[in-house]
C-alpha cells in the first residue's frame, strides 16, 4: 500500500529542512505532499530544494491546519493518509508501526499515542489538557482512546475523504475524531516517540476549551458550517 504523507507548513523555516529529510528517508512506500499555508518566512525558499521529491500545494494566505489537510487530500493518491506536523515533535521512524494495522487489515484508523508504553509523565497544564480532551471524547462518544489530540493520525483514504471535515485549524483533531466515532469506526492506537515543544499555559487552556466545544457541538449535531472556507491554492514554487 502507498501512504500519502500530508505535511501542513506555516513559517517553519527552523525545522522544515530537518523534518523533510527524516520523512523522505522513511523506507515505507510513500508520496510526500507539502501544503505551504501562507508562510511569510524562508520556508518557501527551503521547500524549493525539494521540488523533485515532494508534491506541493500552497495557500496565498494562512488558513489553518485543517484547511491545509483538506488541500493535501485533494492531491493524495495513496490508499493510506498520514498527517505529519512540520515541527520536530513527531518522529517519522514511527511510520511502519503506524501504518501496519491498516496494511494488515486490522484497522481503518490509527492514532499515535504519547501516553501508551513506558513513558513517564510529569503532571503539567499541557498533560492535563490532553487528558481532559481524551476523557471528554471517551465520555461523549464511547471511545476507548488514550490520546485524542496526538498529531499522528492515520486513515484509510476512503475513510478520511468520506468524513467531509470542514475545520480550518487545529480543531481538525476533535472534528475527525468525533465523526469517526459517530460512524462507529474503531480507532486503534500505537505508542510513538514524542519530543515535547512547550506551549504557553494560556494557549493550552484556550485550545482545550475550544476543542471540547467542538466535540460537544458535533455530538449534539449542531451545524457544521461554522468551518466553511473557500478553496485557494497557488502554483508550485
Amino acid at each position: 500500500m502507498k501512504t500519502s504523507i500530508i505535511i501542513p507548513v506555516y513559517n517553519e523555516e527552523k525545522t522544515i529542512d530537518r523534518i523533510l529529510k527524516k520523512v523522505l528517508a522513511s523506507p515505507i512506500n510513500k508520496e510526500v505532499i507539502v501544503v505551504n499555508d501562507g508562510s511569510t518566512d524562508k520556508t518557501l525558499k527551503i521547500l524549493s530544494k525539494y521540488k523533485k521529491e515532494i508534491n506541493y500545494a500552497s495557500h496565498h494566505k494562512n488558513r489553518g491546519k485543517g484547511s491545509a489537510i483538506r488541500t493535501g487530500l485533494k492531491h493524495a493518491s495513496g490508499e493510506i493518509v498520514l498527517i505529519q506536523d512540520a515541527d520536530l515533535e513527531y518522529d517519522p521512524s514511527d511510520y511502519p508501526a503506524l501504518i501496519r494495522p491498516i496494511e494488515q487489515g486490522k484497522a481503518k484508523v490509527v492514532y499515535g499515542s504519547r501516553w501508551l508504553g513506558k513513558r513517564k509523565v510529569k503532571p503539567s497544564v499541557f498533560y492535563l489538557g490532553t487528558q481532559f480532551l481524551t476523557w471528554a471524547t471517551n465520555f461523549l462518544y464511547g471511545t476507548k482512546i488514550t490520546d485524542e489530540s496526538c498529531g499522528y493520525k492515520v486513515f484509510r483514504y476512503k475513510v478520511l475523504n468520506s468524513l467531509k471535515f470542514k475545520s480550518k485549524g487545529f480543531e481538525f483533531c476533535p472534528e475527525v475524531t468525533a465523526k469517526i466515532a459517530k460512524k462507529g469506526i474503531k480507532i486503534v492506537e500505537v505508542p510513538i516517540n514524542w519530543y515535547h515543544i512547550s506551549a504557553s499555559r494560556v494557549h493550552v487552556i484556550r485550545d482545550s476549551i475550544n476543542m471540547f466545544i467542538d466535540l460537544f457541538r458535533i455530538r449534539k449535531n449542531w451545524k457544521d458550517n461554522l468551518y466553511a472556507v473557500p478553496s485557494e491554492e497557488s502554483p508550485t514554487p
